[in-house]
């Protein structure tokens, strides 16, 4: 159905709110490269849309957490080539960053040395580890980083949040693609991001092997069903050309590590729940353990490194941007969203007097899980938050709250705002990082809801970058 002046209904009966919408300028006026896109959706029944993309999915197996299917909203987020040009050399520059920060801690700490980090940062991060006897990687430290984007009511482009550890949300960008593909009545125009997916990933995989010239396989170590990303384990695997492998199909052989029927492994891929190298007291867990021997060996090589958590660390995350400075000797082309290190007395009085108006974050925590968003939380919730940051306060950072971007989205067959940011996935073989184009759009399917991941009840868009 369409209007007599030829405008989609759907289009015109959208409504985007104040802030910057991704996809309209004004009511019933999509943005330029939009316009194809929604012309073609008018005449579609977006609810049957929505119905056969859901169904391709639990056909698919993508599933997330305890088995439940990954929701994908059927209207992609599309960037143009200039867009996606500048935030990839954004992108890419935080990683390189990034990268030398975390070989600047198991180094000479220059950065603290030189007085542009705080030695209390590096206090009581989790993913500190002790690491003396182990040689540096041979690759990168972080092979593979998620960073959480989004965009400002002026439509600037932010980083909310590094992920550096174990990002995940690769193959759910995959999924999402052939999705929205198969069922979308729209014949789009994208880069192939399943080629290019493969061939990042197999040159991280690459690059950390220690012995080029020796034979061996490469893994991807996981928990098994039980992990929330096995499905992504699995379809990764498949594509890095890796062996899925659970913990207890490895052995150690010397100072090797090898699978039981005696194969050795060079790298591996870790993606399960164990992060950490030592446990709290000191002694190393299990998967620790299992690599010890082959890591302090250097026979063996990881993506991403133990000890890379440093890096995404929300007490270190305030001094992102300097930390490009002060390594790059570069301006930072996407700056970080304004972050107030709580453990800083005259910052942590100026965040109690407006906590009304920040988000408070726990420095540890991950999916959206212990924040707190000031302008819409309850007075109890608020006094509980200023307690906990008198108390700890190096336990939590504030950012400035930021109005997300929104996108049109279906709901009850109706397309409605919601908020979305992006993680796009950056691949770094100690020499050159690159992106995998779009990344993964993640959605709020709640109105008003600022907290896009899935594990809160968000969900997903197929993000294109087009061409030029």
């Amino acid at each position: 159905m369409t209007l007599t002046d030829g405008t989609p209904s759907t289009v015109a009966a959208y409504e985007p709110p104040p802030g910057y919408d991704e996809a309209f300028s004004a009511p019933g006026t999509p943005r330029p490269h939009y316009a194809d896109l929604f012309a073609a959706l008018g005449a579609c029944d977006l609810e049957a849309v929505a119905e056969r993309i859901t169904a391709h999915m639990r056909s698919s197996g993508a599933t997330f957490g305890g088995g439940e299917v990954f929701r994908l909203d059927p209207v992609p987020r599309l960037l143009t080539a200039v867009e996606w040009s500048q935030l990839e050399e954004g992108l890419a520059q935080r990683v390189r960053a990034l990268d030398m920060f975390v070989a600047d801690v198991y180094g000479e700490r220059e950065a603290v040395v030189q007085g542009l980090l705080p030695e209390h940062v590096l206090e009581g991060i989790e993913f500190l580890e002790d690491l003396r006897e182990v040689p540096p990687p041979t690759g990168s430290w972080i092979g593979i980083a998620g960073l959480d984007v989004v965009r400002d009511a002026e439509g600037r482009f932010r980083v909310l949040e590094d992920n550096v550890r174990t990002p995940s949300g690769m193959a759910y960008a995959l999924v999402a693609r052939h999705a929205t593909a198969a069922h979308l009545p729209y014949d789009g125009r994208w880069r192939n991001i399943a080629a290019e997916l493969a061939t990042y990933l197999r040159l991280v995989i690459a690059a950390a092997r220690p012995e080029p010239e020796a034979g061996g396989i490469a893994v991807l170590l996981t928990d098994g069903p039980g992990n929330a990303a096995w499905y992504e384990h699995g379809v990764l695997a498949e594509m890095g050309e890796l062996r899925l492998t659970h913990p207890d199909e490895l052995v150690v052989v010397g100072d090797r590590l090898a699978l039981r029927d005696g194969r050795r492994v060079q790298v591996v891929y870790r993606r399960t729940n164990a992060d950490r190298l030592r446990d709290d007291d000191g002694r190393l867990t299990a998967v620790g353990e299992l690599l010890w021997p082959a890591l302090r060996a250097g026979t063996v090589g990881l993506v991403n490194a133990f000890g890379t958590g440093v890096a995404d660390d929300k007490r270190v995350y305030p001094y992102v941007d300097d930390l490009v400075r002060f390594y790059l000797g570069e301006e930072p082309l996407v700056r970080s969203v304004a972050t107030l290190d709580l453990a800083d007395p005259r910052l942590r009085a100026e965040a109690l007097e407006r906590l009304d108006e920040l988000v408070v974050k726990p420095r540890g925590g991950f999916g959206g899980m212990g924040v707190v968003i000031g302008p819409a939380a309850s007075s109890a919730k608020l006094r509980e938050a200023r307690r906990a940051i008198e108390d700890r306060p190096g336990d939590f950072v504030a950012q400035e709250t930021i109005r997300l971007s929104t996108h049109p989205t279906v709901v009850d067959g109706r397309l409605v705002p919601r908020h979305v940011d992006v993680r796009p996935f950056v691949f770094f073989d100690g020499t050159r990082a690159r992106a995998l184009p779009g990344g993964l759009t993640r959605v709020a399917l709640r109105e008003g809801e600022l907290v896009v991941n899935s594990s809160q009840g968000g969900g997903g868009k197929d993000t294109w970058v087009l061409p030029s």
